[in-house]
């Protein structure tokens, strides 16, 4: 029976390839739907039940839906014989689309293994993501020249070997497109840029928001609404600043310090504590202190009259402590993150008490008030402590 049907589908040429063409398709139709209907349906519901992630991450939608293609291209392309007035092209096409979907599908393997690998505690701290886009690269640039030895005929060597004879001029023609496209896979793969971020990159006076990133160059708007134009493989190889991180906690740190007249500094009298017991900030604490100290120095029983004798408290060691209290008690730092007031090694341009702190207010115009409010406050507060603060002398100095 099949022969009389084919007898007579011979017969008309054009109905004979019309039906056959339709009818390839739908068994191929048929066995997609079978494939990724029903049987990686259920294999998908195994997985799901088991209790490791390994086979959730392997056999992802992804991998899944790119390896069903092969059983309708399989049916198609031993049907190729059915239709010889286009077996040749359909031949053609066809391999091409098995070599597409065959390496798609390894690519989404690779992906589920970075994925797996990023999901491990133990290998966070060594990512293979670089490595594993290598190998992409490598695997989709086989892909290309596979492609290209099926449109024209050739073999996979003699491509390759003709390429070779022109790969030097390539890249004296190319150099700064392959160099742009190696450093943007660099920046999406590590995170290093996004647009919106603020970054400084001293070398070409960039200090601001970028606007766009493309595969030559990264747009950046500074902060006076000119624009810097960067080639995208100059970002990678000079040192630039991303403040992204500042952003995101929500927090910026403020490290400034101010330089004390080390000829000030003095061992604290009972006045000064007297004084000092009235500020309410560091009552407490001056009240603490002098207990404990006149504890220690009655038990010691060392001569007082010697300031070198017993414990004292000094100026600059109370003004540090007012700091950290005065700090403390300001809504706009951060009591989250750790802050100081600490004193650096002395210089010639006196002792450096520097406030390490962090604002919680990143906006650069919040952020500059802020610090300005705390050293204002800071340089007005300083003879209260009967120290001085250090400066270069100026004329009026010298009029003196």
């Amino acid at each position: 029976m099949f022969q009389k049907f084919t007898k007579w589908l011979n017969a008309l040429p054009w109905i004979n390839d019309t039906l056959l063409f339709f009818i390839i398709l739908a068994l191929a139709l048929f066995s997609y739907i079978v494939l990724r209907g029903i049987i990686f349906a259920s294999l998908k519901s195994i997985v799901k039940k088991t209790s490791t992630q390994i086979d959730d991450i392997l056999f992802s939608k992804t991998f899944l839906r790119r390896i069903s293609y092969l059983a309708p291209l399989f049916i198609i392309y031993h049907s190729t014989g059915l239709i010889p007035i286009a077996e040749k092209e359909l031949d053609k096409l066809l391999s091409i689309l098995f070599v597409l979907a065959i390496f798609l599908s390894i690519g989404a393997i690779l992906s589920a293994v970075i994925e797996l690998h990023d999901r491990l505690e133990k290998f966070k701290e060594r990512p293979i993501k670089g490595y594993i886009q290598i190998i992409k690269i490598i695997l989709y640039s086989f892909m290309v020249v596979l492609i290209v030895g099926i449109i024209f005929g050739q073999t996979v060597w003699s491509i390759v070997t003709g390429l070779g004879a022109f790969t030097a001029i390539l890249i004296l023609i190319f150099r700064d497109t392959i160099l742009n496209f190696i450093a943007s896979m660099q920046i999406s793969s590590y995170d290093l840029v996004r647009v919106g971020d603020w970054i400084e990159v001293p070398k070409f006076g960039a200090d601001g928001d970028v606007i766009d990133i493309s595969l030559m160059i990264v747009k950046v708007q500074n902060f006076d609404k000119t624009i810097t134009i960067i080639p995208t493989y100059k970002l990678i190889e000079e040192t630039f600043k991303n403040w992204r991180g500042m952003q995101q906690s929500g927090v910026r740190r403020i490290k400034r310090s101010v330089y004390i007249d080390q000829t000030s500094i003095r061992f604290c009298t009972k006045d000064m504590l007297d004084r000092f017991e009235k500020i309410n900030i560091i009552s407490n604490y001056i009240k603490d202190k002098r207990a404990e100290t006149e504890k220690a120095n009655f038990e010691s029983g060392f001569d007082l009259n010697n300031l070198v004798n017993g414990r004292r408290l000094t100026n600059i060691g109370t003004f540090r402590a007012y700091l950290i209290e005065y700090l403390r008690q300001r809504n706009d730092i951060s009591k989250d993150f750790s802050f100081q007031v600490r004193q650096m090694p002395a210089s010639p341009d006196g002792l450096p008490i520097e406030i390490y702190a962090y604002a919680t207010k990143t906006n650069f115009v919040d952020y500059e008030d802020a610090q300005a409010d705390i050293f204002d406050h800071i340089l007005a507060i300083v003879p209260e402590f009967d120290l001085r603060l250090f400066q270069n002398p100026s004329g009026v100095n010298i009029q003196k």
